[in-house]
């Protein structure tokens, strides 16, 4: 099972992840995500266990917990709008198939005055 990590401080590596997760079970993979310009860590990485008892047991115990100064949030991960049959624009909807004026924007409405 995929586990989603947020908040993670820069301070911290893949080694540091696979430690404190593997815990509660075995850890089958460790990625933190890092910026293609600057190499730098974006603050947020995926986990993957073995099973997905021990991943449940990771979640119950790690979200909200510090970990080298920062308070992470620990979640399963969800699959990206694109894999799980949704648009072609990158995973990210927009709101462009309502009946908007523009694509991409939503048409602001003013609250009514009684």
């Amino acid at each position: 099972m995929n586990l989603y990590v947020s908040n993670i401080s820069p301070e911290t590596n893949e080694i540091d992840l696979r430690e404190v997760f593997s815990e509660f079970g075995e850890v089958v993979g460790v990625k933190i995500v890092k910026d293609i310009e600057t190499g730098m860590p974006r603050g947020f990485g995926f986990v993957e266990m073995a099973d997905k008892f021990s991943a449940f047991d990771a979640i119950d115990n790690l979200d909200c917990t510090f970990l080298k100064g920062q308070i992470i949030a620990v979640k399963e991960a969800k699959p990206r709008a694109n894999d799980r049959g949704g648009n072609d624009r990158g995973g990210y909807d927009r709101g462009n198939d309502r009946n908007n004026d523009s694509p991409g924007r939503r048409r602001i409405t003013r609250p009514r005055r009684f």
